[in-house]
């Protein structure tokens, strides 16, 4: 597993989180022979954050993306993507990005450079990225979240993503919509200080039920 690096954090907003694969996808476009922009996500990826909203620079972010689960809404088509001359899954299940420096442009925005590995290459690219919200989640156990939109845009050759070229554009914009959830740690390092709720509200007036994640057990919204 990729690990953050070491830092000293100054500050009791630094906060650890950890992402919700659940609410957490890859949204990515590339033309289709010039007649569309074909659309694909993927879901299900994992990482880490420390994040200090009044010290955007300060931040760290570690991703693993699982791309055996690419979907561009055909099982034919995502077996065709996922196949050796392309994304090539088998040998590389997994891409990942690590930051690397954040520039802050202003209390909701900044530029957010890092490594990203695909297809077994590490190129640099930088994500522009949106803070959307950071407030406690409105389910027990109510727990802080923090949810972020990012964009940024690659070239698959840039990868050693080149087969058909005639068919399959050069360029890939890639969309990113992401939560992460406070973790617990020692010495309460990623524990949430907001007051909770003293209940939450759940249709018929009975108190949801919830797991660990924060999500009610019978419907996750």
């Amino acid at each position: 597993m990729l690990l953050l690096a070491a830092s000293a954090w100054a500050g009791d907003n630094v906060k650890h989180y950890t992402l919700d694969p659940v609410h957490t996808r890859v949204m990515f476009t590339v033309e289709h022979a010039g007649y569309s922009n074909a659309i694909g996500t993927v879901s299900g990826s994992t990482g880490s954050l420390r994040f200090d909203p009044d010290d955007w620079s300060s931040a760290q972010l570690q991703v693993r993306v699982p791309m055996q689960r690419v979907d561009m809404g055909d099982e034919k088509w995502n077996r065709a993507t996922q196949a050796r001359n392309l994304l090539d899954t088998e040998a590389f299940p997994e891409a990942t990005f690590i930051s690397t420096a954040i520039e802050p442009i202003d209390p909701q925005h900044a530029s957010v450079t890092g490594m990203l590995t695909l297809h077994g290459i590490s190129r640099e690219i930088v994500m522009q990225v949106k803070l959307n919200a950071l407030k406690r989640y409105p389910l027990p156990p109510f727990r802080r979240t923090v949810g972020f939109s990012a964009s940024t845009t690659i070239s698959r050759a840039d990868f050693g993503i080149d087969a058909w070229s005639s068919l399959i554009g050069d360029r890939v914009d890639l969309r990113i919509e992401a939560e992460a959830q406070a973790s617990r740690g020692p010495a309460g390092a990623a524990e949430d200080s907001m007051g909770a709720p003293a209940k939450a509200d759940a249709a018929g007036g009975d108190e949801a039920a919830a797991d660990d994640t924060g999500h009610d057990t019978e419907t996750v919204p």
